[in-house]
């Protein structure tokens, strides 16, 4: 596998690119990314991929639009030097919150994203934790999408946590949640809630009970932590002991690194997808779990022509 497989990191995911290529058992392959100072960008690979399989790693976070720019210009960097395939790996899907017309004359730029990658010339996508996982079936190329819960429960059992109650900030995310409670063999509530405008939310009600109980609350994003904080103050409100919130994708813009210490968490626990240390340093009580293993394992099984799927209940184990 290591004769043809490179992997190369663009400017959002370097660190966890290098964790990837550790758990491959590779060498992070040579690529060099510059921005000028007009806002033009330079992807210059420093080696052949000449019939390789190229694996691009790029969160599109924070800057999204340079981030997303920098994976076209890098897949048209392969594609021009003969790369065989070109998978794009993208823990973190900029604009996944963009999947549909919620109102109309809106656009779907998440379609959008799929269409740029392809046309750039990737032939496969592998993200973790979709917002919403129909996002695949805007790919015409094979699309995987990687659960991180997995990765989540494991940090909570060894926490060995009693009388534990996994709780869905709202009923989009109730599959998310069953999944950790299932690891936890712990019951599910749900937190109803309605969203009056953009980054702000009003939790309604509860559904469960948390009297008494270690509350854990699991998402796929927290942004600025508008949902997690009113979800926090009703379970506590209901009795919760002690709560738990816990995400994939850490995007803890504006105010959320504020609001999660004002709301006295007995922990914060989020992934790498989007890299960390700039906000784990304001909020040293945060914990920042990889998925370097996990993704570097899942490479591994599609070199190796093996079903992802197996990878992934291997974890679950």
């Amino acid at each position: 596998m290591e004769n043809k497989t490179v992997v190369i990191a663009l400017t959002s995911s370097v660190e966890l690119a290098n964790e990837i290529v550790a758990e491959i058992g590779i060498p992070l392959g040579q690529c060099d990314v510059k921005h000028f100072s007009d806002g033009e960008i330079m992807v210059e690979l420093g080696e052949s991929v000449r019939g390789k399989n190229v694996y691009i790693i790029q969160s599109t976070c924070a800057p999204v639009s340079s981030n997303i720019m920098e994976i076209l210009i890098a897949i048209d960097a392969c594609k021009r030097a003969s790369a065989e395939s070109i998978s794009v790996v993208m823990p973190y899907f900029g604009y996944a919150r963009q999947d549909r017309k919620a109102k109309p004359r809106q656009p779907i730029t998440s379609k959008l994203i799929a269409d740029l990658l392809e046309k750039a010339g990737a032939t496969r996508v592998i993200t973790m934790e979709l917002h919403a996982t129909q996002i695949q079936g805007f790919f015409n190329i094979p699309a995987d999408d990687i659960s991180a819960i997995c990765i989540l429960g494991k940090y909570f059992q060894s926490l060995d946590l009693k009388d534990v109650v996994v709780v869905s900030p709202d009923h989009g995310g109730t599959t998310r949640a069953r999944k950790l409670a299932e690891i936890l063999h712990a019951p599910l509530a749900i937190i109803d809630k309605r969203r009056p405008k953009p980054n702000v939310a009003e939790a309604m009600n509860l559904i469960g009970d948390v009297d008494g109980k270690t509350a854990i609350i699991v998402d796929d994003i927290v942004d600025t932590a508008g949902t997690l904080t009113a979800g926090i103050q009703m379970l506590k409100d209901k009795g919760a002991v002690d709560v738990y919130a816990s995400c994939v994708h850490g995007v803890l813009s504006g105010p959320a690194i504020q609001r999660l210490k004002d709301a006295k968490l007995k922990g914060f626990v989020c992934t790498n997808t989007i890299p960390q240390d700039d906000k784990a340093a304001q909020y040293p009580e945060m914990t920042v779990l990889s998925v370097g293993p996990v993704l570097g394992s899942v490479i591994k099984a599609v070199e190796e022509a093996r079903p992802v799927s197996e990878v992934l209940a291997s974890f679950n184990e």
